[in-house]
């Protein structure tokens, strides 16, 4: 039935009625549903099936089921249909009936609508492997309520059987019923809707239009308030030159004297940052040099204490405010003419000296027997190596044993040190003290 319809040339279609094009196309009815109107053909199941190759009777459920009256006025809107935009319901819907039929004359513009509407439902039923799976989607659509996408689905799945259309042609059928008998009001208010929606999207059309409109005035007007400013600069420095080479010269003296004036103030600047990192270092090493003041006029007063004591008798009292108790000390490092006053010393004060040059002639494989067998552990950081120093650390933590680094090699350093950490009788109690 819509071969005449889509037979008449396009201006008459603008012209004529929709009345007189559905009386045109009402004699070619009984001719496209006398076959059997389930029964699709054989070369469709290869692929998805076009909506103009099912059969006739299926475009009034399908349009009237898959697509709403708004999507439909703008689809025919779009292909130029005359009084698409004021007929009536029933006229748009079967103005979509007869252009199903007709793929040259707006079919394929439907079937893309119809797709990208229900795009996922074509996807869920493509995953069906057969006839079954797709009978179980059907029956899943039908207990959710989601009929539309899914009867699209379905039409046009490779799977399909005829008994599957037959059947889901009476269900949407029998729903279409139910929907007029019981929900009178839902449709009024649906159609309310859906002619809302339609109106919106015109005016979001317009509106997008407008806007474009507006855009494209608004680059207009930049390109041209652009090139008059082009013209403008061109004209100011044509008039510029015009007023002779004083003008010029002056203006090259300005920039060789500002050219000075940057050259001066960064090399200010630069003497300024050297000034402040000289500053800066020479605070730094005032306050180091502070720090060694104050530690080495306590290790003064500490010695004069501590020689003062060794000079008395060997039965003054005082002495025994200084005495390791038998404590064996471990020195690491140091000068090798001071190793016999460093051994003095400490056994002066009751303790027992051990040594290591700290790799200089003796092998470090002894200094783990040498920590094993001391109390604690002394390295002055002004002359040992730096394995030294890692390898007594490491092998103290393993043996649980205290190290105390010195900060020079002088015997002054190690008195101080003993004096310090010597204040517990016991060796035991003395070790602890030092961790």
């Amino acid at each position: 039935m819509l071969a005449s319809v889509y037979d008449v040339p396009l201006a008459e279609r603008k012209s004529r009625p929709v009345a007189e094009l559905m009386t045109v196309a009402s004699d070619k009815i009984t001719e496209q549903t006398a076959a059997d109107p389930f029964e699709p053909p054989e070369a469709l199941r290869k692929g998805r099936t076009r909506i103009w190759d099912l059969n006739a009777s299926l475009h009034c459920s399908i349009i009237g089921t898959c697509l709403s009256a708004g999507e439909l006025r703008r689809l025919l809107i779009r292909l130029r249909i005359a009084g698409a935009e004021t007929t009536g319901d029933h006229d748009l819907h079967m103005l979509g009936v007869l252009l199903a039929a007709r793929p040259k004359e707006g079919a394929k513009l439907l079937q893309k609508t119809l797709d990208r509407r229900h795009q996922l439902a074509i996807n869920r039923f493509a995953k069906a492997k057969d006839a079954a799976a797709v009978c179980a989607l059907w029956e899943e659509a039908m207990a959710s309520g989601e009929i539309p996408g899914a009867y699209w689905a379905l039409l046009t799945h490779p799977l399909t059987t005829d008994q599957m259309v037959r059947h889901a042609f009476g269900d949407v059928h029998m729903i279409s019923h139910l929907v007029g008998a019981t929900n009178r009001a839902d449709i009024r208010r649906l159609r309310q809707l859906e002619d809302d929606n339609a109106a919106l999207i015109d005016k979001l059309e317009r509106q997008q239009a407008q806007l474009r409109d507006g855009f494209t005035g608004r680059d207009k007007t930049i390109q041209q308030l652009t090139a008059l400013l082009e013209r403008k600069t061109a004209e100011e420095r044509q008039n510029l030159a015009s007023d002779g080479d004083g003008l010029a010269e002056l203006v090259r003296e300005l920039e060789r004297k500002l050219d000075e004036e940057i050259a001066r103030r960064q090399s200010v600047e630069d003497k300024l940052s050297q000034v402040s990192a000289a500053l800066a270092q020479s605070e730094a090493t005032h306050e180091e040099s502070e720090r060694e003041r104050d530690m080495l006029r306590q290790e003064l007063a500490s010695i004069e204490g501590q020689v003062d004591a060794m000079l008395q008798p060997d039965d003054d009292p005082t002495l025994a405010m200084f005495d390791l108790s038998g404590v064996t000390v471990l020195y690491v490092g140091g000068r090798a003419k001071q190793v016999a006053q460093l051994r003095a010393l400490v056994e002066r004060v009751n303790g027992h000296f051990l040594h290591h040059d700290g790799g200089l002639e003796q092998s470090t494989t002894l200094l783990p027997g040498l920590v094993s067998r001391a109390d604690v552990a002394f390295f002055p950081v002004d002359c040992v190596s730096h394995d030294a120093v890692s390898a007594v650390k490491r092998m103290c933590d393993q043996a649980a044993r205290p190290y105390v680094p010195l900060r020079s090699s002088g015997l002054t350093c190690l008195l101080s040190a003993l004096a310090t950490l010597a204040q517990q009788l016991q060796p035991a109690e003395f070790a602890a003290s030092l961790q």
